[in-house]
């Protein structure tokens, strides 16, 4: 083989259906080679791993809320793809809201690109919104290259993004099944929360109370029989209910063309653990309770559940209310970009799953889903996009350290077990000191 522009040696490299001792060679950005560890291969640079450390494939996180522009106290494209980077995430997918305007028509899709293109250290794609009235607006979307279109069956937390009713729903999904675009849903039922009791003030309980499982249960059957009859792809948003796990293998069964993804917190974190007051914890739909957490790991286990991304829906630190701790006014929305990863594999390992299981739900199936075929892999032919990750060291989550731009977290003073030590985007390390050099990716470009 000729010259490679580099080659990483590790004991343990990480792939969705197992792990071996490789040696990764590198070309123009892509993956040229995956030879024996001892292999004679000749490159500009190599790199051997340590013995604690192993190489996984970049991350791609598909539910990412940059809230950039318009809403860039909250978040922002450096501060996000910093962050992104810190953990061992080489692609995310920004959504259409909390930005403003938010990506709903092509000209928001253009100043959303404009805003990303110099700011951001690594790769970035975009979904696009479906709200009332711009069906006529779907196709335009998709064929400047959006990954698919968000929404919300129930009022979004801002006002420019407004929920679909049932009508609207149904002609956005016929719409979407005439160029086989997908629909991604935050699945909770309107009618069913509106008939719930309000939160009141710092009590946890009642918080969970007003967002009850049914809400979602009930929702993610509408969404599962207007897709049995219009054809559309259809993708759920942050199961955190596991009773609809029946719901979706029963749709798969049926031929439905449904995915489904759940996120770090809904596996980390439970009901019974959340303090009265402690709104850092409140995300929409809610924490649930320890049964249902494991019952959520259960459907990773059998496939049920194909992917983990963050939902990373940041806000400034007064919104979330501290003071009061009034849960019926904070912002719902939990930070987590920079931590996904090891939060994940800090609970996955301690029931038997391996980093094998980690890659497939962290980087295989989002860029899957997404039609990232060259992202979530080290394979022949792909982007030379890798985390070096010592599994075994542990560290404390210090919120005040992390690149999101407000320094407020949930996770902030847990043990997390899993540090990134570097993170290569297109074959080389990605440094947050330097300037960005992430690109900016439209659907189906290889």
């Amino acid at each position: 083989m000729s010259a490679l522009d580099l080659v990483i040696r590790a004991r343990r490299v990480v792939r969705a259906d197992g792990e071996q001792p490789a040696a990764v060679g590198v070309r123009d950005g892509r993956i040229v080679a995956i030879s024996p560890y001892d292999a004679e291969l000749d490159a500009a640079t190599e790199l051997r791993l340590g013995d604690d450390e192993v190489l996984l494939p970049g991350l791609v996180d598909s539910h990412v809320h940059v809230n950039d522009p318009g809403r860039t106290d909250w978040e922002g494209f450096t501060s996000a793809t910093k962050a992104a980077a810190a953990g061992g995430v080489t692609t995310i997918v920004d959504m259409p809201l909390n930005s403003i305007p938010p990506t709903c028509d092509v000209p928001a899709l253009t100043l959303k690109r404009k805003t990303a293109e110099t700011q951001s250290y690594v790769d970035v794609g975009f979904w696009g919104g479906a709200i009332p009235g711009n069906v006529p607006d779907l196709r335009p979307l998709h064929d400047a290259g959006v990954f698919g279109y968000k929404c919300f069956l129930l009022h979004s937390g801002v006002d420019e993004f407004p929920p679909l009713d049932a009508d609207q729903l149904e002609a956005a999904m016929r719409e979407l099944s005439t160029f086989d675009g997908v629909l991604i849903v935050h699945a909770e039922d309107a009618h069913r929360i509106d008939e719930a009791t309000a939160p009141n003030g710092a009590s946890y309980d009642a918080f969970l109370n007003s967002r009850p499982r049914v809400a979602e249960n009930e929702a993610v059957a509408h969404v599962i029989d207007l897709a049995r009859e219009t054809g559309c792809r259809v993708h759920i948003l942050h199961v955190s209910s596991a009773d609809t796990l029946p719901l979706l293998t029963q749709a798969r069964n049926d031929g439905v063309r449904i995915s489904a993804e759940t996120c770090p917190h809904y596996l980390s974190f439970t009901a019974e653990d959340i303090p009265d007051g402690a709104t850092q914890y409140k995300c929409c739909p809610p924490i649930r309770e320890a049964a249902n957490r494991e019952l959520l790991w259960e459907g990773l286990r059998d496939g049920t559940i194909d992917q983990v991304v963050s939902d990373h829906s940041p806000s400034t630190i007064d919104l979330k209310h501290l003071d009061t701790g009034d849960f019926g006014t904070a912002w719902g929305g939990i930070a987590s970009l920079q931590l996904g990863l090891p939060a994940v594999w800090t609970e996955a390992r301690r029931r038997g799953f391996t980093l094998s299981d980690v890659v497939r739900w962290m980087a295989a199936a989002p860029a899957a889903q997404t039609g990232l075929a060259t992202k979530g892999g080290i394979e022949v032919g792909y982007d030379a996009d890798f985390c070096v990750l010592a599994p075994d060291k542990t560290f404390t989550v210090d919120a005040q350290q992390l690149q999101h731009k407000n320094a407020i977290t949930p996770y902030d003073g847990r043990t997390l077990t899993g540090v990134v030590r570097s993170t290569w985007l297109r074959g080389e390390p990605v440094d947050i000191a330097a300037d960005p050099r992430g690109r900016l990716l439209t659907r189906g470009e290889r």
